[in-house]
């Protein structure tokens, strides 16, 4: 009995810790430096398996050629921002000192997201809000985003023969260019959500992510002999995969390093579980098993 009463105990310090506090909204505008500002809603996407085309571009005896289909494993829960980083809680970052300004014709509110951001402003706000809440917040790399968009995840490959580089690039742009062109953001939901219940993937907002552009040589197997990689250019994911300078903005104005533009630049974060809460699950999980032995 005593055994059981711990674990319940144990179960309910964990609910308690990861329930419906880390499920509120962040309170911007009215509150007080006494009001401890608590992190946004979040969606667990479970474990699970991914078939994920690698980013980057890929060359194979000096011409373009098509990434590989990769299978990739989440063997751990992944914890996502259910929606896009609003703008009036990234104003509550600038507030603070801590980022750089909103440009004048992006509105602030608190159910449309932030937008005409760069990455490094993601970047900012991501340690802002670590700081701020004591949870550890951060960018998705390109295969986690990829893993919460589920269905709304778009391949980029291209099934024209790359004997000719122009047809390739001809095809993704006529692809990426007859997407809907509308740079109006709406409320959060607008572009509906996915199986996994996070919000606005694909819409006309693009997310950074953590994953830097890369040049990979094949050889003649196909297989990656060579990666130099270029940090100072991101990955952004939604309608398109899309290449970005960190330091873009509004990647329309400039800055897209290849392919269509995005229509605007937003972010959502990760959040990462404590090491000591897995540990705790962990032994949670043996001390149920021995019971059931």
């Amino acid at each position: 009995m005593l055994l059981a009463f711990k674990i319940k105990l144990t179960f309910a310090c964990i609910v308690g810790l990861a329930g419906p506090a880390a499920m509120t909204p962040i309170i911007t505008g009215l509150q007080s430096p006494a009001i401890p500002i608590v992190g946004p809603a979040l969606s667990e996407i479970a474990p699970g398996m991914l078939s994920y085309r690698d980013s980057g571009d890929h060359l194979r005896n000096g011409r373009q050629a098509e990434a590989p289909t990769m299978t990739v494993r989440f063997d751990r829960p992944l914890t996502i921002m259910t929606n896009q980083v609003s703008a009036a809680d990234y104003q509550a970052c600038v507030e603070a000192r801590a980022c750089r300004a909103l440009d004048r014709d992006v509105a602030v509110a608190i159910d449309r997201p932030a937008v005409q951001v760069s990455w490094l402003d993601a970047v900012a706000y991501a340690e802002w809000l670590s700081h701020t809440t004591g949870d550890s917040y951060r960018l998705p790399t390109d295969a986690e985003w990829a893993h919460a968009a589920g269905s709304r995840f778009k391949d980029d490959g291209v099934s024209v023969d790359d004997a000719d580089p122009s047809r390739r690039w001809i095809a993704r742009y006529e692809r990426e260019a007859a997407l809907p062109d509308d740079p109006k953001t709406r409320s959060f939901g607008g572009f509906g959500t996915n199986e996994h219940g996070v919000a606005d993937l694909a819409g006309n907002v693009w997310e950074w992510t953590s994953t830097c552009f890369t040049r990979k040589v094949q050889d003649s197997a196909g297989r990656v002999i060579k990666t130099v990689n270029n940090c100072g250019v991101r990955l952004a994911e939604g309608a398109h995969r899309a290449y970005v300078t960190d330091f873009i903005r509004d990647a329309r104005a400039g800055g897209c390093a290849a392919g269509t533009p995005p229509t605007n630049l937003g972010f959502r974060l990760v959040r990462e579980q404590p090491a000591w809460s897995r540990g705790v699950a962990q032994r949670l999980s043996r001390l149920i098993n021995a019971m059931r032995a």
